[in-house]
């Protein structure tokens, strides 16, 4: 009886640990629903419509910086001046709408988003700097920049956007506003990896450059317009946050930065090119948001609650390449 079952047995284990490698956002999600399981036993009841659309409005803003580490990480690099770009976006926005009014203060923002990113694309496209020195540089440069600003418009005072507050913090139902936002910039990012030509030449150039550049491809020009769009898409977070938290600071979103990595990175998105998933990064942020919450239920110290975050990152992290066996 043992002889005639013994062949199936690993079969089925090697076809399942198969489709966890097809499809590794399954075992992302099933984790999810675990931790949200663990937190309904911490506080029965916390679970509840208000609660679903509190967690998303704040994973929300994680997911879109997530997408400029994915982006970005696809070819090898990585983004450090996400962070301060969103920064940088949010306090423009709030501080010049009472002095040049809405569009143009969006504008402005928007702007400085995509000149830092032009920075980064030329940096590391023309310079070959590489990129984690590259945006950790200019992610320093835009703060000095940002605090000299600061200088010039605190006599001024600050207006953020009543449609960036709308989104921000409105509902629709159970579902926040922040999501009309998300819906078509998630559904554009799948679909420009998936299917166009510049999302299958960021896999390509992460898996080998070198090749990529004898095939015939101009790596440099794909750099220089993936830069400008992480910065863009930083920028795009910094004002839907502000919006949020309805407080500009020199500091905004600067805490999002290493939250936004490792989003990238549990969703499956390798640090050394070639490999990864935006539906996985989102799956990502919510985790990690839904982490936060579990940590502050426990009323630990803040040190405390940084050690416990980092390792359970570590450990989700392991745990999921070795499900799906990924390196």
């Amino acid at each position: 009886m043992s002889d005639a079952t013994t062949p199936e047995t690993p079969s089925l284990l090697l076809r399942i640990g198969r489709f966890l490698r097809d499809n590794p956002v399954i075992p992302l999600i099933g984790l999810l629903f675990a931790l949200i399981g663990i937190l309904e036993l911490m506080r029965p009841g916390i679970i509840s419509p208000f609660w679903m659309g509190n967690t998303m409005r704040f994973a929300i803003p994680l997911a879109m910086l997530a997408a400029c580490q994915v982006l970005t990480m696809l070819t090898g690099g990585i983004d450090l001046s996400a962070a301060v770009v969103a920064t940088v976006a949010g306090f423009v926005v709030a501080t010049a709408t009472p002095l040049v009014g809405v569009p143009l203060a969006v504008s402005i923002a928007l702007g400085a988003g995509l000149m830092v990113g032009l920075v980064n694309g030329i940096g590391v496209a023309f310079a070959r700097v590489h990129p984690l020195i590259m945006t950790l540089g200019t992610g320093l440069i835009a703060t000095g920049c940002l605090q000299v600003y600061q200088r010039y418009v605190i006599a001024t005072g600050s207006e953020i956007p009543a449609f960036l507050v709308w989104l921000g913090t409105g509902r629709t139902g159970i579902l926040p506003n922040s999501l009309y936002v998300f819906i078509p910039f998630a559904v554009l990012i799948l679909l420009l990896l998936r299917y166009t030509g510049f999302g299958r030449v960021l896999f390509a150039i992460g898996s080998n450059e070198n090749a990529t550049r004898l095939s015939g491809l101009r790596s440099w020009q794909l750099l220089m317009a993936l830069y400008l769009l992480s910065g863009f898409i930083a920028a795009l977070t910094g004002l839907l946050y502000v919006g949020i938290i309805r407080a500009p600071s020199l500091s905004l979103a600067n805490p999002l930065l290493l939250p936004s990595v490792a989003a990238a990175v549990i969703g499956g998105t390798s640090i050394f090119g070639g490999r990864g998933s935006y539906a996985g990064a989102i799956v990502g942020a919510l985790i990690l948001t839904v982490m936060g919450t579990m940590l502050t239920l426990m009323q630990l110290p803040e040190g405390a609650r940084r050690i416990i975050f980092g390792l359970i990152i570590l450990l989700v992290t392991a745990l999921f390449v070795r499900i799906t066996n990924q390196r």
